[in-house]
């Protein structure tokens, strides 16, 4: 299954709460995107299904494998991104927002070459 850009965000949101709460619940991921609950369920079982997450007999959601390299992979772009734009003068709110936007339609070949060009000066 190709993720779309909303599976991604789930799935970087869950890898974000994982790293500072630990443990994290469907209502977590509510709050933090400001989503309603039954998008927020409706996403999880999808990502469930297509193996991307599990959820444990508590219902905290735990990144699969492949949801994990996804989701890394997704905040990295995100952070690295993020600084660039700042380092080149965008403020910084709306470097974040268009790292958002950019970190899942940028090509492999383009952000590597960012980030290349990016270590010179981060």
């Amino acid at each position: 299954m190709s993720l779309q850009e909303s599976g991604e965000m789930y799935l970087e949101t869950i890898y974000e709460l994982t790293q500072e709460k630990g443990a994290v619940r469907s209502i977590d991921i509510a709050n933090k995107m400001n989503y309603s609950k039954p998008s927020v369920s409706r996403a999880v079982h999808i990502l469930e299904e297509n193996g991307y997450i599990s959820i444990d007999a508590d219902g905290h959601l735990l990144l699969t494998e492949s949801g994990k390299e996804i989701a890394e992979r997704t905040f990295e772009r995100h952070q690295l991104l993020t600084i660039f734009f700042t380092k080149l003068g965008v403020h910084p709110e709306t470097a974040a927002e268009d790292a958002c936007r950019i970190e899942h339609v940028i090509s492999d070949e383009t952000f590597n070459a960012i980030k290349a060009h990016a270590k010179k000066f981060i």
